[in-house]
């Protein structure tokens, strides 16, 4: 009884708020072009916003025919009225923003202090819209890094950074991160690079912003002054001695004028002299959190593959943080031979496996989950738990489909001629096709080409944690 008082109750409210019925309250949401003028009512906005409680108590909103007048041109009138909405009768929908207009509702509901909100779009972002992210890394990184409420937001972005450093590194905006953001990251033990592309990258860091060129022999007093004073700060964070002799000398030393001497005294002394240990009170050495040993997917890849195989819903699909299985590379075409004898050396008889193959001349990737044995039994195995993958983009999470077995009797194929088969499909001495040949489809379609080449395939063991 209660569940439906409370649904009537919010459908008033929602109505209240479509027909604007007694409205004392004027907004204009957005700017220029896009202004759109927004009625809503005192009494409501104040009790659910300690932004409008404190205009109204306050009286510092502008007032004008005994209606309270806002201008809000940094906030769409879209989004506004989402922000209403949820205001009057609590309902929320996030699912058909982009990542880049939901980051802007969050930092429209910070705003108006709509705390609850805070935390529910943080949470959406996190679970559902982490591509964006890729696209601005910088820009993102330091609208968050500026909104002292988005906490869960900024510990996810930076292991999200951590785990994937190149879409920060590699971009072209990387030298306009703020000094404080760079040292938020190198500070990290967790960040997935080797020490040297660290240093590296510090230093194209460094010589951008002082506009000087990274030419060591042409530096005067000034530039050394210069770099010295900008890399202070970052030096303590570098573990140069987990860089390697020949990458110390040649990427290190060379900068031994904008280095501690002390610094530099050490770490010869360190490579050159038998048995030398490092010196004490040494940063410890980066460990990321999941290292994956694959040359076609990203770490981002294993939340999906463990959703789907535990067949979980998009509203319950693991995280970084969750997932329930280790993946061990097995085998990888192109460095254990690529025929289906070193398929059947590597991956016979090791219990459930993932394979990942990329087409040749595209950025697809397809591939299959097979919860049981390969082996050489020349025989069809049945299972209900085997899937087909495909990615158009494999980079690109979102352009993921899969499709489980439809005919379980014909789940796996395992024989000495063959690769991972399965289903309508193929890999009978490395020739790989998709095809029905008069049986009808074992997996539904998913876009997986009839006749393809692979430039290279990697088979993973799925261990349960």
């Amino acid at each position: 009884m209660s569940s439906k008082f409370w649904a009537e109750l919010s459908n008033d409210y929602e109505k209240l708020f479509e027909t604007e019925v007694g409205y004392d309250v004027i907004i204009y949401a957005g700017e220029e072009q896009n202004v759109k003028e927004i009625h809503a009512h005192s009494n409501i906005l104040s009790i659910r916003s300690q932004y409008f409680r404190s205009a109204f108590s306050n009286e510092w909103a502008e007032k004008k025919d005994r209606k309270f007048i806002f201008k809000k041109p940094n906030i769409s009138p879209q989004l506004f009225n989402i922000i209403l909405r949820f205001i009057y009768c609590g309902n929320i929908e996030l699912k058909d923003l982009q990542g880049p207009d939901v980051l802007k509702l969050l930092i429209a509901v910070d705003e108006l202090n709509i705390h609850p909100l805070v935390s529910h779009i943080q949470e959406f972002l996190i679970e559902h819209q982490t591509e964006f992210l890729y696209k601005n890394p910088t820009g993102i990184l330091e609208t968050v890094y500026q909104h002292e409420t988005f906490t869960d937001l900024w510990n996810f972005c930076l292991e999200k950074i951590c785990e994937e450093p190149k879409a920060l590194f590699s971009s072209n905006s990387f030298t306009d991160l703020k000094a404080p953001l760079l040292e938020s990251l190198l500070k990290r033990d967790d960040l997935n690079m080797d020490e040297i592309e660290i240093w590296e990258n510090l230093l194209k860091w460094c010589f951008a912003q002082q506009n000087i060129k990274n030419e060591p022999s042409k530096w005067n007093k000034d530039d050394i002054t210069k770099i010295e004073r900008a890399l202070y700060r970052f030096i303590p964070l570098i573990r140069f001695y987990d860089i390697k002799p020949t990458d110390f000398f040649y990427k290190v030393y060379c900068y031994k004028d904008i280095l501690p001497q002390d610094l530099i005294h050490n770490l010869l002394e360190f490579h050159i002299v038998p048995d030398m240990k490092p010196k004490s009170n040494l940063t410890p050495s980066r460990k990321p959190k999941y290292q994956l040993d694959s040359t076609l997917i990203e770490s981002d890849h294993i939340p999906i593959f463990a959703s789907w195989i535990d067949r979980k819903d998009d509203s319950s699909h693991y995280n970084r943080k969750n997932i329930p299985y280790d993946f061990k590379l097995l085998y990888r075409s192109s460095q254990d031979g690529n025929d289906v004898l070193s398929f059947h050396r590597n991956c016979d008889n090791k219990g459930a496996t993932i394979w990942i193959a990329k087409i040749k001349n595209s950025t697809q990737l397809i591939g299959g989950y097979n919860p049981l044995d390969w082996d050489q039994s020349q025989s069809w195995k049945s299972t209900a738990d085997s899937f087909l993958f495909n990615f158009t983009n494999g980079r690109v999470i979102s352009t993921a489909k899969r499709s489980y077995v439809s005919a379980p009797n014909v789940a796996v194929c395992c024989a000495s001629h063959c690769g991972p088969t399965m289903g309508n499909l193929f890999c009978e001495n490395n020739v790989w096709s998709y095809n029905n040949l008069g049986n009808g489809e074992r997996y539904p379609k998913i876009g997986i080409p009839a006749n393809f080449e692979v430039e290279d395939y990697e088979v993973f063991q799925v261990i349960k944690k």
